[in-house]
């Protein structure tokens, strides 16, 4: 089997002696002209699942897969195979603690394919099933023994949960209307119900939560009119058996772009209505940028300088300033004290196109609609907040991020808990940028590390598609594509691998580190 093969390599083993130190690196051989493609999902301390895709060119197999599930050292515990027919395409996937689960669709026609990988043995199953209707999809998660597929049919909404028993589905009410959007559609195993978050650009900037049980029965609905503020996303996080906490980024004049964060608590009673508050008695909190300490930490220092004295002259005046940008907010990170908020801050640059869109509800297709398409995202920076358990904010940080862009919208920053400390990092080609933060304060402001070949004699002539990971406890998991070349003129050729580097962060030791960068004092709930 060829990836077998590929993990007959040689492992570099690199001693401690910095903040950031590589620790292991495999690489994997690629064929440049072929259409091969890796990627990585961490499986924690139980190590890693190696994803290999490739494309076939003829006969009834479109792609193939390997599967391979990797220890910590990198090295393999089980390989599987798929293949899947043609006219197939990958369309989503998603992963619980148990499963692997890929969703393949048939353009053209409503027919699906699931397979359910088990990541103790590698076992996959294989579920084939065919849409009530032709549906854009845009969603995929999974609960026990039902897929959840969300997307649009007609420009309106449509939820539909997919059985693995019997292949049948099920239609959820109450969301194909006119001038709604998904904002997310998330499973909460710990109630056994499914929410969808959806918001409307019109309609007052509506924005409500409908949450289902596993069978698509509605069970509840709340409803946040966008008079005032409109919210644009939202994430539920369950912290008690009758308690969530809502929270995501909000807008003042119901565009794309951010005024801040909210957050709110969700209480259900007895008689399964909601009741929201918070501990500071309204509805919900808004936490505008400028509450933030650290938020305009990434501007230089005479730029914020003059920010923060235009805030504090105009909230003399008893007045705010708003500030408006673009987020991308990650997947809510569940700590010991409640939450830890992470979104990264970017703009769009665009460039003109004739080609009109339809269909899809994305920024990037109301751009498109408008003779624009999005050509790449640049980055700026990215800031975290943390919450305890009843919503309050407690500390907020911020990691600069220099001359990073993006064809494609996808997260940059890793972050790592190493109590009582938080470890922010992004790459940038075959180099890393970390900082270490403790709450509001900055210990090792963005520290370089460059990673180096397996031999001294050769050299990175080119990396494509950097990734870095928190996988468990002190390590990091970086990967990619990269050409490496010799060093010495005649020898070799270039060669071109998929790389996986196991990289350990070392916290220095209490009192070791000392604060290198002062935060506002003023109070953020004013």
């Amino acid at each position: 089997m060829r990836l077998l093969y590929l993990f007959l390599l040689s492992f570099l083993t690199v001693p401690l002696w910095a903040q950031m130190a590589a620790v292991t690196r495999v690489e994997m051989p690629i064929d440049p002209s072929a259409s091969d493609a890796y990627s990585v999902w961490p499986l924690r301390e139980r190590g890693a699942l190696l994803i290999y895709q490739r494309e076939e060119s003829y006969g009834p197999v479109g792609f193939k897969y390997t599967f391979s599930r990797i220890d910590t050292t990198l090295k393999p515990r089980w390989i599987a195979e798929f293949k899947l027919k043609s006219h197939f395409v990958p369309t989503s996937e998603f992963t619980n603690n148990l499963y692997r689960f890929q969703l393949f669709t048939e353009p053209g026609t409503n027919d699906i394919q699931i397979i359910r990988l088990n990541l103790d043995d590698g076992h996959i199953e294989l579920f084939e099933g065919r849409l009530p209707s032709p549906i854009d999809l845009t969603h995929f998660n999974v609960m026990g023994n039902v897929a959840y597929l969300g997307g649009y049919y007609h420009d309106r909404p449509l939820v539909m949960g997919f059985s693995f028993f019997d292949a049948s589905t099920r239609v959820f009410q109450g969301l194909y209307m006119n001038n709604i959007e998904i904002g997310s559609m998330d499973v909460d195993e710990y109630r056994q119900e499914v929410h969808v978050l959806t918001h409307s650009p019109k309609k007052r900037c509506q924005f409500t939560v409908r949450s289902y049980s596993p069978d698509g029965k509605p069970l509840r609905t709340i409803e946040y009119d966008g008079t005032e503020y409109s919210l644009i996303s939202g994430q539920i996080l369950p912290i008690s058996a009758g308690e969530s906490l809502l929270i995501g980024n909000y807008s003042a004049d119901c565009t794309p772009y951010s005024q801040g964060i909210y957050v709110t608590r969700i209480q259900h009673t007895e008689t399964g209505k909601l009741t929201v508050t918070t501990d500071h008695g309204e509805a919900i909190r808004y936490i505008d940028f400028s509450q933030l300490k650290n938020f305009f930490n990434y501007l230089d220092p005479k730029r914020q300088q003059r920010v923060l004295a235009r805030v504090t002259r105009r909230q003399n005046e008893g007045k705010n300033v708003k500030f408006r940008y673009r987020l991308l907010v990650h997947e809510l990170i569940p700590t010991n004290e409640g939450l830890t908020l992470v979104a990264e801050v970017y703009y769009q640059q665009y460039r003109s196109t004739n080609t009109i869109y339809s269909g899809g509800i994305s920024t990037i297709n109301q751009a498109a609609r408008q003779g624009r398409q999005v050509e790449m995202y640049q980055y700026t920076h990215a800031f975290l907040c943390g919450f305890d358990r009843q919503g309050n904010l407690l500390w907020d940080n911020c990691l600069p991020i220099k001359n990073i862009e993006s064809p494609r919208l996808t997260p940059k920053v890793e972050v790592m808990h190493q109590s009582p400390y938080v470890v922010m990092a992004y790459p940038d080609e075959n180099a890393l940028h970390s900082q270490l933060v403790e709450r509001d304060s900055v210990l090792a402001n963005k520290e370089l590390f460059t990673m180096k070949p397996t031999l001294e004699t050769e050299r990175f002539a080119n990396t494509a598609d950097p990734m870095i990971h928190a996988w468990y406890g002190p390590y990091f998991l970086a990967t990619g594509y990269q050409r490496i070349a010799s060093t010495r003129t005649g020898t070799n050729p270039p060669r071109d691998v998929f790389y996986l580097t196991k990289l350990r962060y070392t916290v220095p030791k209490s009192g070791t580190a000392l604060p290198v960068q002062a935060t506002r004092t003023t109070d953020p709930d004013h």
